[in-house]
């Protein structure tokens, strides 16, 4: 038996404050990029799960603690989830807190077809600077870009290049690392100097505009896989045509 493939999809956002009404934006979001998802489901303390008859409700009064606690559609057989992560400013680009927003999906034709749509409106709804969502595959790959050795600095797979540890990225604008789709606030495209109408005709022609002025931009047609050669080929050129992302460049 195989175990099926999932979709991983991050945003990073201004932290939460106050009545802040962007977790419902990001649930609602989700929803609404995949038709019959609901997502009215929480985990009790004991982690079992209980339905939430008055969800916004209950996800308003948490976003008040600065919480952006889990919810799911508790279907085993097609587990989607999304939840939020509080970083201190300690961790975070230019010293200022985030909120990590996370979601989880299989990786169907279904969410496949709906993929941009879902980052669009999550990481629009949260109004955050930059995201992405890549298989989970090839997102194990992206994370050894940070990830320290014992012997110090990071040892990547496959030629990728190394990169920042996120509170070391001078500014929370300047996005991580690539995934399959990206997500670039307009503050995030200034920052690492997209689009050039010569240079990205190619990342163009996958891209998408978004309402407040930032971009969704596919790296490959199909979700990304590194066992490709095509598709290694087209995240490291990517990567070399943006090097301030991941903080691999130093502003004169």
């Amino acid at each position: 038996m195989t175990t099926q493939s999932t979709l991983i999809l991050i945003v990073y956002a201004p932290a939460l404050v106050g009545d802040d009404n962007r977790t419902l934006a990001a649930v609602h979001g989700l929803e609404r990029a995949l038709p019959g998802l609901r997502l009215e489901w929480r985990v009790t303390e004991r982690r079992r799960l209980a339905a939430l008859p008055q969800r916004d409700a209950w996800l308003a009064e948490e976003a008040t603690r600065g919480e952006f606690p889990m919810v799911c559609n508790n279907d085993l057989r097609y587990p989607v989830m999304i939840s939020g992560l509080h970083r201190s400013a300690y961790e975070s680009p230019g010293g200022r807190p985030q909120l990590q927003v996370h979601a989880k999906l299989p990786l169907d034709a279904a969410v496949i077809a709906a993929a941009a749509e879902m980052l669009e409106r999550v990481a629009e709804g949260t109004r955050s600077f930059w995201g992405r969502a890549t298989p989970d595959g090839a997102a194990l790959d992206i994370a050894y870009q940070t990830a320290p050795t014992l012997e110090g600095p990071p040892s990547p797979r496959r030629g990728l290049p190394a990169l920042k540890l996120f509170e070391d990225i001078r500014a929370p604008e300047i996005p991580y690392y690539l995934g399959w789709l990206n997500y670039w606030s307009e503050a995030a495209a200034r920052a690492i100097g997209f689009p050039d109408p010569l240079r990205d005709a190619e990342l163009l022609s996958r891209a998408r505009r978004t309402a407040s002025g930032g971009w969704v931009v596919q790296l490959t047609d199909a979700p990304l896989d590194l066992d490709n050669p095509a598709h290694l080929e087209a995240l490291l050129r990517t990567y070399e045509r943006f090097p301030e992302i991941g903080g691999r460049v130093t502003p004169g």
